[in-house]
Formats: structure tokens, sequence, C-alpha cells
């Protein structure tokens, strides 16, 4: 059954995501959510309300309820509600570190779909990859915020030096240049490995939310993965073509918990309900098994429940 209300937080500090919006609101209506909130914080100049292109976007999806509002104040709004928000049963939505907080903070209060957090990106690559994609794909991870994470995990002792040199041109050019500047200074790393073995056990190890493979046998060592938001495989699917219209949804877990956690997706925002149905003759076939686990905890009165309904040495069925 879907939740019956649900929360979508749509970034919009260094960047605003209209990508976003279709990433939450779409599996939630494909889920059969019957309300859908949106929050997006207010821009400069827009006279306190959301990125036009943001709005647009919830309006060509057919949402009317969008607040101006960002930050973990409002995913308090969401989960615990105001005068003009009911709270809802889900949160769902990327963040910064204070919105990632904020909603582990809820969990428990509400739903919440995964610690999207700053973002993050892995990339294996061996000697066959081209050192100039590696180097953008880097750029355009760290251009999201100045906490992107970027690990290049490699066997080959020389590519570390051809990305780092295909990066500056492309470092220079990069319209958001301080931006991925610090990130790359800050929350970057290479790590030089043994073998593909080795390369997998370090991405493992880390659960990226973004795992590119630029290496031979991509897709061999695609299937090998344990621990990832999304796997890209091969040196034509970036992680850009994720983020916008791949298929897969860009909101995924970071910061290791894709060791427990998968992306967003319908699921997210479905419960299973259990229902349970049961006639006289099956009640009193089970009833022994009853009986058994219900002496070995020591809850007579779960097993006096059943016994009133069959007792023992009666017939299931009576002649």
């Amino acid at each position: 059954m879907p939740v019956g209300r649900a929360g979508v937080y749509v970034p919009g500090g260094l960047v605003v995501y209209p990508s976003s919006v279709l990433m939450n609101v779409i599996p939630a209506q494909v889920a059969g959510v019957p309300q859908i909130a949106v929050a997006s914080p207010p821009q400069p100049g827009r006279g306190g309300l959301p990125d036009p292109a943001v709005l647009a976007a919830c309006a060509l999806l057919g949402i009317e309820e969008v607040h101006a509002a960002g930050g973990a104040q409002a995913i308090a709004m969401l989960g615990y509600g105001t005068a003009d928000c009911p709270p809802v049963d889900v949160i769902t939505g990327p963040g910064n570190i204070y919105v990632a907080a904020a909603k582990r903070v809820l969990l428990g209060t509400v739903g919440t779909d995964a610690e999207a957090g700053p973002t993050e990106v892995a990339i294996i690559a061996d000697d066959t990859a081209d050192p100039g994609f590696v180097a953008a794909d880097l750029i355009a991870q760290a251009e999201h915020d100045p906490l992107a994470a970027c690990l290049l995990i490699t066997t080959d002792p020389g590519l570390a030096d051809r990305a780092g040199q295909a990066l500056g041109p492309q470092l220079a050019a990069a319209r958001h240049h301080d931006r991925v500047a610090q990130a790359l200074a800050g929350q970057a790393a290479c790590v030089l490995v043994d073998d593909a073995d080795a390369a997998l056990a370090v991405a493992d190890a880390w659960a990226p939310e973004h795992l590119e493979i630029q290496a031979r046998d991509a897709s061999v060592l695609a299937a090998r993965v344990r621990n990832a938001g999304a796997v890209f495989v091969g040196p034509y699917a970036p992680v850009a073509l994720g983020d916008y219209l791949a298929g897969s949804n860009h909101v995924l877990p970071t910061g290791g918990t894709a060791r427990h956690t998968g992306g967003l997706s319908v699921l997210s925002f479905l419960r299973g309900i259990h229902v349970v149905e049961c006639d006289r003759p099956a009640l009193a076939e089970v009833a022994p098994h009853i009986d058994a686990l219900g002496g070995a905890e020591d809850l007579a009165a779960h097993v006096a429940a059943v016994r009133i309904r069959v007792p023992a040495g009666v017939p299931a069925v009576p002649a």
C-alpha cells in the first residue's frame, strides 16, 4: 500500500535541481501516493519563491502543494507539520549535510529514503581508461558541493598523472571553478591497487553513491560490486547520464549507507501489510507447533488463545 502523504525535498542552495522534482515525484505518483508536498528553498530575487524551473517541473507533474522552505527547517516542517503543512509519512530527496542530519533525527517519526547527503563518486579505472573522461567525471561531481567526495581507484600507476594533466585545463574552464577546486583539494584522493580484485575491495569498503567502471571487462566487474548506490558501466555511461535520464534514480545513499540501503524507487513509497486468514481445520493442524513455540517462550496465553478455538484432542472437523 502507498503511504498516505509524502514529503519531497528539492535542493536549491548552490544549485537548483528541477531534475530532483522528477526523480522524487514520479516514483511517488507511480506508487499511488495521494498527497505529495514539495519543499524547496526560496531563491534571491524570486519574491520568496523557489526557483522557477523547480516550480515549472512541479506544475508539469500536477503538484499543487509547494513550500518555500529549505535546509533542516524544511525537513522539520515536513516531519512535524505546521499550520500550512500537515505532517508527512515519508520524506525523500537529496540535500546538504544539514538536510541529511535532519532526516536522520526524524527517522522513526517518519520514514526516509536514505542519507542522500553530500555527493560522492568513485571511479575504477585501468590503463584503457581515457584520462580526459576520468577528469571530466571528477569535475562534474565536484561541482555539486565543496564537500563532494571524489575517489579514483586505479591499477595503472601512470593514470593518476595523466588524469591530473587532463584535469588542469578542464578545471580552469569550469564555470564553478572555485567550488570544484575546493572539493578536489579537500575531498579527493587516488588509490593505487594491485589488480581489479583490490579495486573492487576498495570500492565496496567505501560504498560510494556513484561508482563508475572504466576498465577492461567493465560489465563483468560491475556484476561483482556489492556496495554502491548506482554503478555506471563503461566509458560512455557517465554519472551525468544517470543524473538526468538513464532510467535509474539520482537520489542515492551516501556516507557508506549503500552497504544497507538502495536508491530511491517506487518501493520507497510503498509498505507491505501482512494479511492472515485461517479456518478451523488449518488452525487445528498447526496448533501443536504453536504449543511448542509458546511453551518454549513461556507465553501460555498465546497457546490458550489458540486452544480455546481448537482444544487439544478434539477433532478439527466435528463428526
